[in-house]
């Protein structure tokens, strides 16, 4: 079996889904599991939504209508004997989304968001599925929902192995292509829930291990993974090889490039993973697996926008202990916020802290009951790794540096934009 994941870029509009196809046909689907992302910016248009709904915004309508003119424009420009049939399920999908916003009662965002966003997946599935079949490419819809279980922590939901490895072996027949969604799964209840924001390569690594895969390959919108963001860097190298724990190493700091969830399961079970670019499928791209650490060897940017830096002092100056650390970290995850960086000094605890969930004035709220706090927002964290002074004068040149911190392989620095 073969987990094949393109993400939305890959996909963004008729041209894209065209060359999905051109691409299995080079590649070849036997055996073969296909996971999609959303079209394009519809994970983004479907949070419009979201926050529409919630909010009791009167662009409720024009929003849900500009996400339904979107796919039907997709639709036009690439059907022809299933127009109707294909027209028919994302209708479907789109009254189902009505019918919850005209009926729900739980008053959750993160319920709420999982609900709604999520029916991004399934169209998208929807519509490269009957596109495969128009075009002669006889593949299976598979619902993710009844494969991938988790708890109810919506919008960043805990997978229950057991269960979800038990589901993936019933309802996967590895002589079919089957096509399914990333980022969605579902709870014990049924409920929809998702994996968190570029969670469908983690759905990837999940299907891999479940099903004892050959390999995965992730199809993305630049050669493999870069030794930084084009988007933000110059010059960028691209890296041939990466060896399993480089990779968790570099997703956990942040590298766009891979899901910092994806790697631990195929790791578990020495998946090789590829990352390949939709426009040049047959390239090498690079590869993830057991061996060297990097090759070829040379420093990795990665950089964190939009960051809080938060410095905490006790009100009477003294020092800041363990049980103070413990209480701080206690609302770090009762608010939902995500460390990138700590230090600490005698007096003070400062932290990089990523606010995902719009929660940090509660949070600041809280601390400052019992504490002096300080802060900085909007603030980058720039972390190299395997970094060489040239690497870190580049990143500090004309920045304000507010803090920075080495060790071995890495340093991050945290400057004002």
């Amino acid at each position: 079996m073969k987990i094949y994941k393109f993400g939305g870029a890959s996909v963004k509009d008729a041209d894209g889904v065209k060359n999905f196809l051109k691409i299995l046909k080079e590649v070849g689907y036997d055996e073969t599991l296909i996971i999609l992302s959303a079209m394009g910016k519809m994970t983004n248009a479907f949070e419009k939504i979201t926050s529409s709904y919630y909010n009791k915004n009167k662009d409720l309508s024009l929003n849900i209508e500009t996400a339904i003119t979107f796919h039907k424009d997709i639709i036009e420009d690439l059907f022809v004997n299933l127009k109707t049939e294909i027209l028919a399920e994302i209708e479907g999908i789109f009254d189902e989304l009505l019918f919850f916003t005209d009926n729900n009662s739980v008053t959750d965002y993160n319920y709420i968001y999982d609900q709604i966003v999520s029916k991004a997946e399934l169209i998208s599935t929807k519509i490269c599925s009957f596109y495969l079949s128009e075009n002669g490419i006889p593949n299976k819809w598979l619902d993710v929902r009844k494969c991938i279980k988790t708890n109810s922590d919506y919008r960043r939901a805990g997978v229950d192995w057991e269960k979800t490895s038990r589901l993936i072996k019933e309802h996967v027949n590895g002589s079919s292509l089957i096509i399914t969604q990333g980022f969605i799964a579902s709870d014990h209840n049924n409920n929809t829930t998702t994996l968190g924001r570029e969670g469908s390569d983690y759905t990837a690594g999940i299907f891999a291990y479940c099903l004892d895969a050959e390999k995965t390959i992730i199809f993305k919108d630049v050669a493999g993974v870069l030794n930084a963001d084009p988007r933000n860097f110059d010059d960028t190298i691209l890296l041939n090889q990466i060896s399993y724990r480089e990779a968790i190493e570099m997703a956990f700091y942040g590298a766009s490039v891979i899901h910092p969830k994806t790697l631990q399961p195929l790791q578990r079970k020495e998946i090789p993973l590829f990352v390949k670019s939709f426009k040049n499928p047959k390239n090498e791209g690079t590869i993830v697996c057991k061996g060297a650490n990097l090759i070829p060897k040379t420093p990795c940017f990665i950089v964190k926008k939009d960051q809080i830096l938060l410095s905490i002092s006790a009100k009477d100056f003294s020092f800041i202990m363990e049980d103070d650390i413990s209480e701080i970290f206690d609302f770090f995850h009762q608010y939902k916020l995500k460390v990138n960086l700590i230090q600490n000094s005698a007096i003070s605890f400062s932290v990089c802290l990523e606010d995902n969930f719009n929660a940090f004035n509660k949070l600041y709220e809280k601390l400052k009951l019992n504490y002096l706090c300080l802060y900085n927002k909007n603030v980058s964290l720039f972390t190299i790794r395997h970094f060489t002074k040239a690497s870190i004068m580049k990143i500090e040149k004309n920045k304000e540096v507010l803090v920075k911190q080495l060790s071995r392989e890495t340093v991050q620095i945290v400057v004002k934009n």
